[in-house]
């Protein structure tokens, strides 16, 4: 028996930070979205212990060992049920790798839900969602998908309107960012300055709620951007282009560094793709849509 669940990507639409706390964390204010770009995370069980494989684009850089967050979501749920983790947990990847999308929380979320189906542990969501934010600030929203405002560290969500569907294209980079060197960096270009409370912007929600891609193009805002530029200058190459060829917006993706253009509809989507692939300022492109549904057992 085995159980297969597929789990989405992420796009912030709006990632306000705060000033770090005393325990080193950030808080956010974190719009997420969904989109349709997955991973699928399949568990069987296995008589050798725990066990982590993957395939897919960039397979290769993604860690095998208990410090992948699937590993470590199956462990978590079996330490709670007072059970071992003999499974087999293996990772279609379709989400792209470090690139600031949750591809690796999306794994930690999509075996946990995986676990619990294959097990029948039946764990009600509320106990999901407290294992989920245990193992990584979006690993909850990966689990819920939709849209979604996080706050804390981004693990606290609570669930937006969406009115519409929102295009996108997707630009992954030719190397990867770490996303604690990200907020070292944001701590060091905001040092002297005094950093607000993050708070989600009300026009950025209301057009979100209208499913308007223009207002909320107009919206949009990563706070994490200028240090991912500042580690990455590249990427301001890979946004001009993808704005000269028709997006509504660019930005960098989370904490980067695949930056995510937000176009008028789905043909505006395939010729800003073709654009950014022609550009050669970027490894790849992906066009995607959102909202979508999160962790899903299929």
């Amino acid at each position: 028996m085995s159980v297969t669940v597929r789990v989405p990507a992420k796009v912030n639409v709006q990632l306000a930070v705060g000033a770090a706390r005393p325990d080193g964390f950030h808080d956010l204010a974190n719009v997420f979205l969904a989109v349709g770009l997955y991973d699928e995370v399949t568990v069987t069980p296995s008589s050798d212990g725990l066990r982590v494989t993957c395939e897919g684009p960039d397979a290769a850089q993604v860690p095998l060992d208990r410090t992948n967050l699937a590993a470590r979501a199956a462990e978590a749920l079996a330490a709670r049920y007072g059970r071992t983790p003999g499974v087999h947990v293996h990772i279609v990847k379709d989400i792209p790798v470090a690139g600031g999308m949750a591809g690796g929380s999306a794994d930690g979320a999509g075996a946990l839900l995986a676990c619990d189906a294959l097990w029948g542990t039946n764990a009600p969501r509320g106990e999901l969602l407290e294992i989920c934010a245990e193992l990584g600030s979006d690993v909850p929203f990966s689990l819920v998908g939709g849209a979604a405002l996080g706050t804390g560290r981004g693990e606290r969500l609570t669930a937006l309107e969406a009115g519409g569907t929102f295009h996108w294209v997707f630009a992954m980079a030719g190397r990867g960012l770490s996303t604690p060197a990200v907020f070292r960096e944001f701590d060091r270009l905001a040092e002297g300055r005094d950093i607000p409370e993050p708070v989600a912007s009300r026009d950025l929600l209301d057009a979100l709620a209208k499913g308007d891609a223009e207002a909320l193009a107009a919206t949009v805002r990563n706070d994490l951007q200028p240090a991912a530029l500042s580690l990455f200058p590249e990427l301001a190459d890979t946004l001009a282009a993808g704005r000269a060829a028709g997006a509504l917006t660019g930005l960098v993706s989370g904490s980067g560094p695949t930056t995510a253009f937000l176009t008028r509809d789905a043909g505006s989507a395939e010729r800003v793709a073709e654009a950014l692939r022609a550009s050669g300022t970027c490894r790849s492109v992906r066009v995607a849509s959102g909202p979508v549904a999160g962790a899903t057992v299929l």
